[in-house]
This record gives structure tokens, sequence and C-alpha cells, in this order.
């Protein structure tokens, strides 16, 4: 068997676009590449919507059965990564909603500690618990569609077009939320402050 014949069996060396066509002609093991290649990206993502590793797994799990059932619908206007970033997305908002409704999760209890360096100056190790503490407790407080904008922007570092495309809406609509979100975040930081 040539080197070729070995990558492509195995996924490797196939671009997203190619995988995505044989997916959407039934091909499961096409679909479980995409998988392999997304996952870390996609539990990321529902890591930080959610704060919970086992909700997190939830939300990456129901995320790729979403696209495995919508993958014929797919038309490539976007990549696969940014589709499967949108769907992980909607996923988070739908199951963090059922499970405020359902009360079978309290957000505020779901976070984990923040690993610190214990070489670093032990005042400043305090400083900075207690200031993640004040910003996690603020985020908590954001509606869930400003608080991804937020995660979004300021802790993945991404842009004004990629918050549009994962959120399908425009860029102006994406900068406009997120200054709304800024604005509610000072506001309930301020409230927290007094």
């Amino acid at each position: 068997m040539s080197t070729i014949s070995k990558l492509n069996n195995s996924g490797e060396g196939i671009s997203n676009a190619e995988l995505v066509k044989k997916s959407q002609l039934g091909e499961k093991a096409a679909f479980e590449q995409l998988v392999i290649r997304h996952q870390e990206l996609v539990f990321s993502l529902a890591y930080k919507l959610t704060g919970n590793r086992e909700m997190a797994n939830d939300v990456a799990q129901e995320s790729f059965i979403r696209a495995w059932k919508a993958i014929e619908k797919f038309r490539g206007d976007s990549t696969f990564s940014t589709w499967i970033y949108r769907i992980t997305v909607n996923t988070a908002w739908t199951l963090r909603k059922k499970a405020k409704k359902h009360n079978t999760l309290n957000i505020d209890d779901t976070y984990e500690p923040i690993v610190i360096d214990e070489k670093k100056d032990p005042e400043l190790v305090a400083i900075n618990s207690d200031l993640s503490s004040v910003l996690v407790n603020a985020l908590d407080k954001l509606p869930i569609e400003q608080r991804i904008i937020v995660e979004l922007k300021n802790i993945e570092g991404r842009s004004h077009k990629e918050i549009a495309d994962y959120l399908d809406i425009s860029v102006t609509a994406a900068k406009v939320r997120l200054h709304r979100a800024h604005q509610k975040l000072r506001i309930i930081l301020e409230e927290v402050d007094r």
C-alpha cells in the first residue's frame, strides 16, 4: 500500500472539505476524522461556555450528533470549523437553559478551582484568585448571549468577524452586542466594588 493510500485511509492528508463531502455521502469514517480534528476545539469552547467538565462533555457530544444529523445540509458557505463552532454555541445555550429550568445544575457551583503556580508571591496569588472569582461571578450574571460574546472576544481573543461567523450575525451586530455586554459587565463589577 502506498504512503498516500495509508494517509487517505486514516483521514490524514485529506482536507476538511473533502471529509465533509464524504460525510455527506454517508461515510461515517470521514465524519469520525472531522470529530477527531475538532474535538479539542469543541470541548474547549463548551467548557468555556458552561464552566463544567461534565456539561462540556455533554455539549460536545450533542454538538457532534447534531452536526452528523445535519451534515447533508452543510452548504460550505463557511468552514467546517466555523459551522461546528456555531453548533456548539447553540447547543451550549440550549443545554444551559434546560439545566436552569430543571434546576439540575447550579451554575455558581460549576467552576472548578483555578490552579495557581505556588512559586508566585502569595499575596499576588491571593489577589489574582479574588479577582478571578469576582470576574467569574460577574460573567455568570450576564445573559448567556452576552457572556458568550465576551468570552469569545476577551478570553479566546476572537475577531469581530469570527464572532459574527460563529453566531451567524453581522460584524456590526457582533460589535454592538459586545459593547452592550461590556457595559453591563462594567455595571455588575461596579456594584461589586461598592
